[in-house]
């Protein structure tokens, strides 16, 4: 049966290369190529007498090149003629809808060509959509592999193929349909409507996310400790609760085999429907289905074997699903625990170390605990740790104790939601006193989660390059300490603290150094500018495309740096684009000072960070100036005492014979308002106003201060047209030389 493990690496292979390198004729090519070479290679293994381990590989290979070029030319292919084309369409919704910034997003199906595909609606306003409904309109359509990196390897993964924004007026209609029609849709609304009912405030949202991985209601310093201390993924429903429902299933089954399959076989199917059919849990339900098949017919149960069947049925239906993130975290988590966690498990009960722990002694029982928790971790962790530095940019460093201190309840309050849920469907008081007594186990870890991720170092962060290199370090030195012989286990973590010291040292001493730096983050459309010099740090404005997603890179960014409290954080104006992110940031950063706009905040930003107490608030009523060493930091306000764009405030920085230029989102207006102000000096850096908007950086302003570098914090493919082609003439008739973030990244200045 291990061929069959060979052969889903080989298809899986198929499936990333289709995802992520080759399209079209030339998978077919590729694919004919991987045949020929199967066989050639079967024949070599038969005349040698060897196990034709390569021919299998290549044959998994060559079959999933070609089901990839099948599936992408005959289901995507038709439905990229609609990529970028507004049309009339009728959508059946999936799911509850959920609003967003600017309306509300639903998931559903519509035809095309004969064929069904999976979409995410996006409507204007702000209004409850219900499984069944049927919405009708205009709508511009785009394919999910032309939205941003992080849309994309969600959006394909879970099978959706067409993103649809409404263009026009919609009609919605709003057939009865019973529950049964989309009863995991109905039973997860039931379930969430229930904890939210039952259970106390502090506590309800993450009930809601460990048993339905709907995470929504979790504030922004709860994720960001459970990101921090590498538990994740017990608020994202993943095969962990999958692991837990069966044990469940199992106990009540008195262990009977028969009653076991005949139990657990539709109670997973139920909980993966009502999960979404996420592709970790999608994952975890086959195999412990094919774990249930095996002990009805009394057949061996080989987990690599299941973990490979469970893989090829789920790309034989979606090959791209192999971008899912939860896919890739999934399957390697199971690699990394099969690969390494009994060797471990062996090492650490060895007699050197913790001994042989045998016999039904609660001392033995403990030690055996211990040693099975921490080597399933590591093991897990072996695999994923790369990923999770790709995705989410963090390494948690002290993950493994976290998962100590945590897992072993995890699995009572998940048993003691499902009882408070069902109690509630008979007696409403009895299930809010038992959501009392569970709610304690919730705050334990909710408490030692948030103490740990405050711990200095909890996680390093590959913002900083260096961090990325110590990685790669580590793991060249892990596979070399796992070909060793004679394997010394504290060489390789002296060798891996040392280097990442290395590493720290070397990202946090130029920031410290340097007389002036200025750091342009990515965060689409929006701004947020670190500017430091000798030591001192402040940050002009923290909001983007995603809030969350700003006060992330910014936090990350100046932590990968070892800085955990700046200066100032200062703030051009209150719109979400440059001010968004602000709260957040502050419950990972500290500051000193917090400078804002003194004119009205429509936005409640102030009003919101009035509540900080960790620094002083300026409401900036009068131009401010300060002054270091040789760096002067000039915080320039407005005559105009609105809310609009022309009200920013301007950033002048000068340090090091480098003079930097922020206007915020002022227009021509504010920039003339701010040369009859200020005699500003000629420009070796210019951030362009208003994300390259046509109206602002006029060419009074190009014309005064002749900007050697300007720099444009944008978005790619935003909807506002950003930069403006005007605005790129006038800059290359100024002789700027242009730099953007859409196109570079993050962008990073040093003088």
């Amino acid at each position: 049966m291990r061929k069959l493990m060979w052969f889903t690496i080989g298809f899986c292979g198929a499936s990333a290369i289709g995802a992520y390198l080759l399209f079209g004729n030339l998978l077919a090519v590729l694919a004919v190529a991987a045949l020929i070479l199967s066989g050639l290679t079967w024949l070599v293994c038969r005349r040698l007498d060897q196990k034709p381990v390569p021919a299998v590989l290549l044959l998994g290979l060559a079959l999933g090149l070609l089901w990839f070029w099948v599936y992408d030319g005959g289901y995507l292919s038709p439905v990229r003629d609609l990529d970028g084309v507004i049309t009339q369409a009728s959508i059946e919704i999936l799911d509850y809808s959920y609003e967003t910034d600017y309306g509300c997003a639903a998931e559903g199906n519509a035809s095309w060509q004969g064929r069904t595909y999976r979409i995410r609606l996006y409507l204007n306003d702000r209004q409850i959509l219900n499984p069944g409904n049927i919405v009708t309109g205009s709508f511009k359509f785009q394919t999910t592999d032309g939205t941003g990196e992080k849309e994309a390897t969600f959006h394909r993964g879970n099978g959706i193929a067409l993103i649809a924004k409404q263009v026009g007026e919609v009609t919605v209609e709003h057939p009865e349909t019973p529950w049964w029609y989309y009863p995991g849709a109905h039973i997860r609304q039931s379930l969430i409507d229930r904890i939210v009912e039952i259970f106390p405030a502090d506590t309800a949202a993450f009930a809601k996310a460990l048993l339905l991985g709907d995470d929504t209601d979790l504030d922004y310093a709860v994720n960001t400790a459970f990101k921090v201390t590498g538990i994740r993924h017990i608020i994202a429903v993943s095969g962990l609760h999958v692991s837990i429902l069966f044990g469940l299933v199992y106990m009540v089954a008195g262990k009977n085999r028969y009653l076991t399959a005949l139990l657990g076989i539709p109670v997973l199917a139920l909980f993966a429907a009502v999960a979404g059919f996420t592709p970790s849990v999608t994952r975890a339900c086959l195999m412990h289905g094919l774990m249930m098949v095996g002990l009805l017919f009394e057949r061996e149960y080989d987990p690599p074997t299941a973990l490979a069947f469970s893989a090829l049925v789920m790309l034989a239906v979606n090959p791209l699903v192999v971008t899912s993130v939860s896919f890739q975290l999934s399957v390697g988590c199971m690699v990394g625990i099969f690969a390494f966690a009994q060797p471990m498990k062996a090492w650490l009960l060895d007699d050197k170390r913790l001994g042989h722990a045998t016999g039904k002694s609660m001392k033995a029982k403990l030690v055996r605990a211990f040693a099975g928790s921490v080597s399933v971790s590591l093991g897990a962790i072996s695999i994923t740790t790369p990923l999770s530095a790709l995705y989410f940019g963090a390494v948690s460093l002290i993950s493994p104790l976290t998962n100590l201190l945590t897992l072993w309840v995890v699995t009572l309050v998940f048993y003691g939601i499902m009882a408070v849920c069902a109690l509630g469907l008979l007696w409403i008081p009895g299930a809010q006193m038992l959501a009392l007594l569970v709610s304690w186990p919730i705050r334990y870890i909710l408490g030692i989660t948030q103490l740990l991720s405050r711990i200095p170092m909890a996680a390093v962060y590959t913002t900083g390059e260096l961090v990325v290199w110590w990685l790669l370090f580590v793991y060249i030195l892990l596979g070399l300490f796992l070909v060793m012989k004679n394997r010394k286990p504290m060489i390789f973590s002296c060798l891996a603290v040392l280097s990442l010291c290395a590493a720290l040292l070397g990202s946090w001493i130029p920031p410290m150094l340097d007389g002036c730096r200025m750091t342009v983050l990515d965060v689409g459309q929006g701004q947020s500018i670190i500017l430091q010099s000798y030591g001192k740090t402040y940050l002009v404005d923290c909001g983007g495309s995603y809030a969350d997603d700003a006060a992330d890179l910014a936090a990350e960014t100046l932590l990968s740096m070892g800085i955990s409290r700046i200066d100032g954080l200062i703030l051009t104006h209150y719109d979400a684009d440059h001010a968004g992110g602000a709260e957040m940031l502050l419950t990972r950063i500290d500051a000193d000072a917090l400078y804002l706009p003194a004119w009205e905040d429509t936005q409640a930003v102030a009003q919101t960070l009035s509540a900080y107490d960790g620094g002083t608030m300026y409401r900036m009523e009068q131009d401010l100036e300060l002054r270091w060493r040789d760096t002067t930091l000039t915080v320039i306000t407005s005559e105009l005492r609105d809310s609009g764009n022309e009200s920013s405030l301007c950033v002048l920085f000068q340090a090091d014979n480098c003079d930097i230029l922020i206007t915020g989102d002022r227009g021509t207006l504010g920039e003339e308002l701010l040369l009859r102000r200020i005699d500003l000096p000629e420009l070796e850096v210019l951030v362009v106003g208003h994300h390259g908007s046509k109206y602002s950086t006029g060419q009074a302003l190009l014309d005064k201060t002749s900007p050697q570098i300007a720099v444009i914090s944008v978005d790619a493919d935003n909807r506002y047209g950003h930069p403006a082609q005007e605005v790129l003439e006038r800059l290359e008739a100024a002789g700027c030389t242009v730099l953007r973030t859409d196109e570079d990244g993050t962008i990073i200045i040093r003088r």
